[in-house]
């Protein structure tokens, strides 16, 4: 069995290379996205359910209204919990030149940090529709486009305007933001970095170093999405259509168990999304940590 206050899930569940692993029914290829969260959450490793969260990357792109949330709840046990990525409009400083951003691409966001805009859009919809299977919402800030000292004190500001009753995490994607300060101002708010293994991060290991070693919420939160120093788009090409484990990370893996462990020791809960871009089959990665972890001897 594994600890109640560890929950492992995956970046997004909607993946046809999951067909015959994770997935056992026929769905209409329409409906697919829209069902199968169900078994996902149903989904058992060593007899174990193994799928006790689920992160929505989608909400990254436009909010779901309070409906679409509960229609995501309705599909998943009381004790699941969802996490979601709150919609780029509040964290990003800038639009890229994109045409995907049509007449705002390479213009200023009026909204960045907008916290009376994040309660209308993205929090209060999550709180109605998701009701008690709300989990980590999380703020995920660019690589690019933040002078790390302003971003801090802006980001403490914002922070302290968001209203009680969901948890928040920050994940941030430039190096040179880990620091003292910041720590500081997640500590206040209760609010948890994330953890993530992405292309241009250091290791796990290392941000926690930078971060002295100390959670700064009742919880943590780890995502696991790109090798390090792998571009996205490399990491698609390479593991497309995610359907099986192409090249395991062991320092990743070994980070984060070690992160799990204190956490335990420390009673803090415990939030793990594997991407499929991180080892090629984000099931199999959860599965590997999950077996390592009941490897671990009790201490």
């Amino acid at each position: 069995m594994l600890p109640d206050t560890v929950r492992f899930g995956t970046s997004s569940w909607a993946y046809a290379g999951w067909q015959g692993q994770v997935y056992r029914q026929a769905y209409a290829k329409s409906r697919f996205a829209k069902d199968c969260l169900k078994e996902y959450a149903a989904y058992e490793h060593g007899g174990t359910r193994l799928f006790r969260t689920v992160g929505v990357d989608h909400s990254f792109y436009r909010p779901p209204t309070a409906a679409q949330w509960a229609d995501y709840a309705a599909q998943v046990p009381e004790d699941f919990r969802i996490c979601s990525k709150v919609w780029e409009d509040i964290t990003i400083a800038a639009f890229a030149d994109h045409p995907r951003n049509g007449t705002k691409a390479g213009k200023a966001n009026p909204h960045f940090l907008d916290a009376a805009l994040c309660e209308e859009l993205v929090l209060a919809p999550a709180r109605v529709g998701l009701s008690g299977r709300a989990g980590p919402v999380i703020f995920e800030f660019q690589r690019f486009g933040l002078d790390p000292k302003s971003f801090v004190s802006a980001l403490d500001r914002f922070l302290s305007k968001l209203p009680a009753g969901l948890q928040y995490a920050v994940e941030v994607r430039n190096p040179a933001i880990l620091s003292a300060r910041y720590h500081s101002v997640l500590n206040t708010h209760g609010v948890a970095h994330v953890y993530n293994h992405w292309t241009a991060m250091p290791a796990l290991a290392a941000q926690h170093a930078a971060l002295s070693r100390r959670f700064s919420a009742p919880f943590t939160l780890m995502r696991l999405l790109t090798p390090l120093g792998t571009a996205h788009a490399d990491a698609v090409k390479h593991y497309a259509p995610y359907s099986k484990l192409v090249q395991p990370q062991p320092r990743m893996r070994t980070d984060v168990l070690a992160l799990i462990r204190q956490a335990l020791a420390e009673q803090t809960a415990v939030y793990v999304l594997a991407n499929n871009r991180a080892e090629g089959n984000a099931p199999s990665t959860i599965q590997a940590i999950a077996d390592g972890l009941q490897a671990l001897p009790s201490s």
